[in-house]
């Protein structure tokens, strides 16, 4: 399969906002399965069930209903994570990312693309705006951001050679590193990450979602760098 990585064009839209939602939301199972696996959320499922079938007279039936609740409840808040992250960004930066991204110089929007079925498929994106380095001096670093490979094409270097791309291009504009974020659940991007180079700098649970939601996940995010 013959892919090209080039810039975004407006005709892409449609393509991109439908790869990077189904990419995004493909975590929200694997996000349900690593919290409910946790100790403290298997103590709380024991706690749940237990207890409500003591508190309920030992009723098997009200035990089941309101620990199905509980788990309900933690896949909601796992596919909340996910799936607002999409609307919040789509209404942001994905909303229109010929101005966000390619209408200033030091930022850029690419999508990977090859011919499936005779017509042409969108397999991958990444992007990347610059930001000033604080107390540096007037260094620029990169942020990168929308780093999504189609199931498709998996294992084949494609992220490998989406993140190069980011890092030529980084290079050019004087930046002296990257930067990014992503969630302990993608496991598959941050071995990815490390392999490129990227060090883990930062664990923490900040997000644009509600506290006791992330809470919940037991997802954590991860901040990574890598020199240039």
């Amino acid at each position: 399969m013959h892919i090209v990585i080039r810039r975004y064009q407006s005709s892409d839209r449609k393509d991109v906002e439908t790869l990077f939602r189904d990419a995004l939301e493909e975590h929200i199972n694997p996000a349900f399965i690593y919290a409910m696996t946790q100790p403290l959320h298997i103590t709380l499922s024991l706690i749940v069930y237990i207890g409500t079938y003591v508190m309920s007279g030992e009723s098997v039936v009200l035990a089941l209903l309101v620990g199905g609740f509980w788990v309900g409840l933690v896949y909601f808040c796992c596919h909340e994570f996910y799936s607002g992250y999409v609307r919040a960004r789509l209404r942001t930066d994905m909303q229109d990312i010929l101005s966000y991204y390619l209408h200033n110089l030091d930022n850029c929007f690419w999508v990977a693309e090859a011919e499936m079925d005779g017509r042409p498929r969108i397999l991958g994106m990444v992007a990347v705006e610059a930001k000033n380095d604080p107390g540096s001096d007037g260094k620029k670093y990169g942020e990168l951001f929308r780093m999504i490979v189609s199931s498709t094409c998996r294992r084949t270097g494609l992220g490998l050679r989406l993140a190069e791309t980011v890092e030529d291009f980084c290079k050019e504009r004087g930046c002296t590193k990257i930067v990014l974020s992503t969630t302990s659940t993608q496991r598959a991007a941050v071995a990815l990450y490390f392999k490129l180079g990227f060090k883990l700098v930062l664990v923490h649970t900040q997000s644009e979602s509600l506290s006791w939601l992330v809470w919940m996940t037991r997802v954590t995010i991860l901040t990574m760098e890598k020199d240039i």
